[in-house]
């Protein structure tokens, strides 16, 4: 590993701005595509926040190939409609010589196929439908695991603990939503778990009468266990409402909207005792994990999740990517990707291929439990912070 990448892992990260004309040359450009409108604003801005940490460090440690970096925002708004634009302004206009980010599966898999159309490297931190890296697009490439990959944990959990014998499956009406119901449905199917239900909802609509409309089925025969994939806003009213209509059964989240501190904030007593995957916490044993957590948290003041950690990690393979590449044309670029093989706050990266995947990094995911308020991770035994704790205890 490069000197100066270790130095990144455990400098301080104090967010600093340094004049990009003290370092006497041209700055690299990276564009940065992330919703900073719109219903995800949320995890938009943390990204952002979390890129500018990772770019302070970058250019404390004397920029790339002596050179400063400097990152080019823009709004993607969760749309899939402007995503074309948004890459050609990024290349043509502020000539970002690669892109990184990408968070909303549906934009960002419009904005990864113009990105390969014009041959320039995209390294997704975020967006997680399977198809975005199953594409044979050669300009893309994804540090978070696809969403099929999500749930890994907490599947091992729940085979080892629960072993449920029923499931309901409700999911927003996404690329996201659907790739990871469709996911748990053939995971139920694998292990004889029946299926009561599957009911895909209007992510747009989050008021407690339309929730309460697709509960029905479960009020009459709950399962075992209820899965979700969802987004913060619909998540948190969808946990509330079950809640509400009286269904006490294990509530079980695919990541998203459900791994955030804002989550429990919104869903309140209803989010007690849920149970979600993640794919990241400060507690895991990577170098410089508890560091970006707790000086984001001095420098933001509210605690960053997964997207966070992905954004600041993305960025620092970026980073080390381009100072390894022979130039910034998008061959040497790629070229560099293909070789990164580094630790990063996220965990370990490297793109490979496997199944239908390529370009592809992939991590072990965890398993939270909301417990008195606040998350703790109770699966892999070997990094829990608490024991899992049952529904009415």
């Amino acid at each position: 590993m490069q000197t100066w990448i270790k130095k990144l892992l455990i400098v301080t990260c104090t967010v600093v701005v340094i004049p990009i004309c003290s370092y006497g040359a041209d700055p690299i450009i990276i564009g940065v595509p992330l919703p900073l409108s719109g219903k995800q604003m949320k995890d938009g801005q943390m990204m952002k926040d979390s890129f500018e940490m990772a770019r302070n460090v970058i250019n404390q440690n004397g920029g790339i190939k002596g050179r400063p970096l400097h990152l080019a925002y823009a709004d993607d708004q969760g749309d899939t409609s402007i995503g074309e634009k948004i890459v050609k302004d990024l290349v043509n206009k502020e000539k970002a010589v690669m892109l990184v980010g990408g968070h909303t599966s549906a934009p960002t898999y419009a904005m990864a196929q113009i990105a390969n159309t014009l041959d320039v490297p995209f390294l997704i931190s975020t967006a997680a439908a399977d198809r975005i890296t199953q594409r044979r697009w050669k300009n893309i490439y994804r540090l978070n695991p696809p969403v099929s990959e999500y749930t890994q944990g907490l599947e091992d959990f729940w085979m080892k603990n629960l072993n449920p014998k029923s499931m309901s499956i409700l999911y927003e009406n996404s690329m996201f939503g659907i790739n990871g119901a469709t996911h748990m449905m053939d995971f139920c199917q694998e292990n004889g778990i029946a299926i009561k239900s599957t009911v895909g909802y209007d992510r747009e609509r989050t008021d407690p009468a339309y929730f309460r409309s697709i509960l029905a089925l479960q009020m009459d025969d709950p399962p075992d266990l209820i899965y979700m994939v969802s987004r913060l806003d619909d998540g948190a009213a969808l946990v509330k409402a079950i809640r509400e209509v009286k269904i006490e059964v294990l509530l079980s989240g695919g990541a998203g909207g459900f791994t955030s501190q804002e989550f429990i904030k919104r869903a309140g007593k209803a989010s007690n005792r849920m149970l979600t995957a993640t794919l990241w916490s400060q507690q895991l044993p990577y170098p410089g994990a508890k560091t970006y957590y707790d000086r984001f948290l001095q420098a933001y003041s509210y605690p960053p999740d997964y997207h966070g950690a992905e954004a600041y990690s993305a960025l620092l393979v970026a980073a080390n990517a381009l100072e390894r590449a022979e130039s910034l044309a998008p061959q040497s670029i790629r070229a560099a990707l293909d070789k990164t093989y580094m630790m990063t706050p996220f965990g370990p990266v490297k793109f490979y291929s496997y199944q239908d995947f390529e370009r592809q990094n992939s991590v072990r995911t965890l398993v939270m439990q909301v417990i008195n308020g606040k998350f703790e991770v109770i699966w892999p035994p070997d990094i829990a912070t608490a024991k899992f704790v049952p529904l009415g205890q």
